[in-house]
C-alpha cells in the first residue's frame, strides 16, 4: 500500500492538467527547473570558500603618515 506505483505519476499529471491547464504546465515546469538550478548554484556557494582577489592578497596597509587627509 505504501509502495510507489507507476499509476501514481499518471494521477498527479492528470490532476496538474486539470488544475493548471495545458498552457500553464510548460511555464510551471520551466519555473521549477530554473528554481532547482538556482538552488544548486546557491548550495555550491555555501560549500565553496569565498575566493579572495589579488588586490586583497597584495594590498599592504598604508601607514597613517602616507594617508590622504580629508
Amino acid at each position: 500500500m505504501g509502495e510507489f506505483q507507476p499509476w501514481h505519476i499518471l494521477v498527479v499529471v492528470i490532476v496538474a492538467f486539470v488544475l493548471f491547464g495545458a498552457r500553464r504546465l510548460p511555464e510551471l515546469g520551466k519555473g521549477l527547473g530554473e528554481g532547482l538550478k538556482g538552488f544548486k548554484e546557491g548550495l555550491k556557494g555555501v560549500t565553496d570558500p569565498a575566493p579572495t582577489t589579488t588586490a586583497q592578497q597584495s594590498a599592504a596597509p598604508v601607514p597613517p603618515s602616507e594617508q590622504k587627509q580629508a
